[in-house]
């Protein structure tokens, strides 16, 4: 591994991550680049790639991502920390093989499920429902339903659970085209998209040669950084072997903790980079953004502080497991934001609804910061609700942490 090194400090490591993301300024061009250069975008809530891309994209419209939905250009499915992503088409058959143990894992992640699959053979429920889904595609009910008439032992709901975990699934469209509604369906990555490259993942040297590459292109999104975070994001364990291998093809930097914005210390540590990659000032502007909810550049990292100061952590606790979207103000969480709908009118008038992006501070901010976030809010809630009659954005009073 190559011994020259570079200091970067928390704030830089910041600006660094917000570069890499295209949020300290919007990229040209189509998306498909863009979504690779991401490796995927976190979509359990279908519209959330939308916003995503166009925080990072300039003149991006709804039309350009739901035209790549419907023609399977891109696709959604469990990769990364076995969660719903949006990745390119030619990204999905590795990715979905490099994850495939973490899914596997998960498939026992609760003691309800390990015990109703008590006496399952879940490979053989993994090739019929393989079978069942490239003869026709299903949704998890129906899929349950079938692998239960053929006699695999368990409820109809934890075998598609199986499917889910065991198989390359992809969620077929209308469900992530913009403003189309539909029940999840489910077929294999091989029946959506054809054959994949070909490489013998269960090689391990090729295997390992597979996950390296995927190394190299977090740390190209999302770095510097160190292998909890690359493990952190992946949701894979076992990669500092890979890193190792990868040898002069990382560089190292310095991680100086001395401006730590969240006074954690000045022991330095040691992060990991791809050469060449862009290290902004630490005082670089950084433009207010508004996040959707999951959005990966807030589960990147193991250590999160480069951009989640400590005092807004409690804000971003959810009890249901869906964490509110955030708002970014000098490149780290200082907010968030929600929309509801207003209705008048009814009888003898027609009605009109109108759509309030209401934004709470969790930080202290300067009027003029306070300027630019209602300037961005109102853009983006045209963007969100482009549905409504009219819009408005609303400032809350500051909120205290629960």
């Amino acid at each position: 591994m190559t011994t020259s090194r570079t200091t970067v400090t928390t704030a830089g490591l910041g600006r660094a991550l917000l570069g890499r993301q295209h949020l300290l300024e919007r990229a040209s061009g189509e998306p498909v680049p863009l979504v690779r250069h991401l490796v995927g975008l976190q979509s359990q809530n279908p519209p959330s790639p939308y916003l995503a891309l166009r925080d990072r994209l300039t003149g991006f419209a709804h039309a350009d991502l739901s035209a790549l939905v419907a023609s399977r250009r891109v696709v959604r499915l469990a990769v990364m920390r076995s969660t719903v992503h949006l990745v390119a088409a030619e990204d999905a058959h590795v990715l979905a093989a490099l994850s495939a143990p973490r899914l596997r894992r998960d498939l026992r992640g609760n003691a309800d499920r390990r015990a109703d699959l008590e006496g399952t053979d879940v490979d053989a429920v993994a090739a019929d429902a393989r079978g069942l889904l490239e003869d026709a595609p299903r949704t998890a009910p129906e899929l349950g339903a079938a692998l239960a008439a053929r006699g695999h032992p368990g409820r109809p709901d934890t075998l598609a659970m199986v499917a889910r975990c065991l198989l390359p699934l992809v969620q077929l469209p209308p469900r992530g085209e913009w403003r189309r509604s539909g029940r999840t369906t489910w077929t294999t990555v091989e029946a959506a998209l054809g054959p994949g490259p070909d490489l013998d993942l269960a090689d391990p040297a090729v295997r390992d040669s597979a996950l390296g590459v995927l190394v190299e292109r977090y740390l190209a999104a999302y770095g510097p950084a160190t292998v909890a975070d690359a493990q952190s994001w992946s949701g894979l364990t076992g990669l500092q072997p890979v890193v190792d291998a990868l040898g002069d093809r990382l560089r190292r930097v310095r991680h100086e903790r001395a401006d730590d914005l969240d006074g954690a210390g000045t022991r330095p540590r040691e992060l990991l980079d791809v050469p060449g990659a862009p290290l902004p000032d630490a005082d670089v502007p950084a433009p207010v953004r508004l996040l959707p909810d999951f959005d990966d550049v807030l589960l990147a990292h193991a250590d999160r502080t480069r951009i989640v100061p400590a005092a807004v952590k409690p804000h971003l606790a959810s009890k249901n497991g869906m964490p509110p979207p955030t708002v970014l103000v000098d490149g780290r969480v200082a907010g968030g934001w929600r929309v509801e709908r207003e209705r008048s009118g009814g009888r003898g008038s027609a009605r009109r609804e109108t759509a309030v992006l209401r934004v709470t501070p969790w930080t202290a901010w300067t009027p003029a910061q306070r300027d630019e976030v209602v300037a961005e809010a109102e853009a983006v809630v045209r963007f969100w609700a482009d549905d409504a009659d009219g819009h408005r954005v609303d400032v809350d009073p500051p909120a205290a942490a629960g």
